[in-house]
């Protein structure tokens, strides 16, 4: 072993033979958060900004953040100089031009952009809208990988949301707005396991999920997929026939549209999405879960995929996507 470059932003410190990235930092009086020190808690998470960091530092921590470089510095016995970050990355923001509007419901509308550059974003991830104002919000993309300059978004109209109100009435086909860079880690990865998918969602929380279901079919995904679509009433729904044409076309794809207040028509459930799902699949050891909408579905929804057999590790949902059902 032999001392090592850590490089954190401008500064340059050293990791001496036998000392963790994390005591390194702390000698050297660098603010990071930290508890257990011993990879239990992952509160000492940092990314590594020029490759891949040793394995061992990315014991526990899910694949989408192995897969973004991300490590425990606690675990982090450096095998090369890194470069590293702590804390969240400044935001950067691109030119798009909105190419079209069409309304999916009375309340969600599907916009649609193309960005001046290429975006490097996985499906189910969300974006920062920033209009000329300032005033930005966030929303999940709704296409999958290959569409890298057109996005597609799915915007609830929220009682009172200023954003929302001027996307849907006074935003038009041809203006302009700034985009972030993706965010988030509710997304889907391919691997070579022919793992079952579940995804849950209500109103517009559709929109990461069909993103993910899309993903997941382009990559050819060998295992079932099974989506649930929840809203109180019927005209809370929406792309119901699309997403029966894609399951009848994919025989390992089933969507399941579902309302929890009165009389459900045919080929529609009755029942909360969430308690429809876990209804169909009691048995959920080896899934992997992705969950978006209503908090408390959400919340209700991980206590019950980890009853059916799912592993915390193997359940998915984004704050962000929990948040964009109630605010705006």
């Amino acid at each position: 072993m032999q001392t090592r470059k850590i490089s954190v932003g401008r500064r340059e410190l050293f990791c001496q033979p036998g000392e963790s990235v994390l005591e390194a930092l702390l000698r050297e009086q660098v603010e990071i958060a930290y508890g257990c020190r011993q990879g239990s808690c992952q509160s000492c998470i940092a990314r590594s900004l020029d490759g891949a960091p040793p394995v061992a530092a990315q014991a526990g921590l899910k694949d989408v953040l192995r897969h973004q470089n991300h490590f425990l510095t606690c675990l982090c016995y450096p095998e090369r100089d890194m470069a590293i970050g702590i804390g969240s990355p400044e935001q950067r923001f691109c030119h798009a031009t909105v190419t079209g509007k069409q309304l999916l419901n009375a309340e969600t509308l599907l916009l649609t952009l193309r960005t001046d550059e290429a975006l490097d974003y996985y499906a189910g991830q969300f974006v920062n809208l920033k209009r000329g104002d300032g005033l930005q919000r966030s929303y999940s993309i709704a296409n999958n990988r290959v569409h890298a300059r057109n996005l597609t978004l799915h915007i609830r109209r929220l009682a009172g949301g200023r954003f929302s109100a001027w996307a849907h009435d006074e935003l038009k086909v041809g203006d302009s707005l700034e985009v972030s860079d993706p965010q988030g880690l509710c997304y889907y990865l391919p691997s070579g396991q022919p793992r079952n998918l579940l995804l849950i969602g209500t109103g517009s929380g559709l929109a990461p999920l069909a993103g993910i279901v899309s993903e997941a079919l382009h990559h050819g995904h060998a295992g079932e997929i099974h989506l649930y679509h929840g809203s109180r009433e019927m005209d809370g729904l929406y792309w119901i026939d699309e997403l029966r044409g894609l399951a009848a076309q994919h025989a390992n794809f089933h969507y399941t549209p579902c309302v929890s207040r009165g009389d459900a028509p045919d080929g529609v459930a009755g029942g909360r999405a969430n308690d429809v799902a876990m209804k169909q699949l009691p048995d959920l050891k080896g899934w992997r879960v992705y969950l978006c909408g209503h908090p408390d579905m959400v919340q209700q929804s991980k206590r019950q995929a980890f009853l059916n057999g799912a592993k915390f590790d193997d359940i998915y949902a984004d704050a962000f996507h929990v948040a964009s059902s109630t605010l705006d």
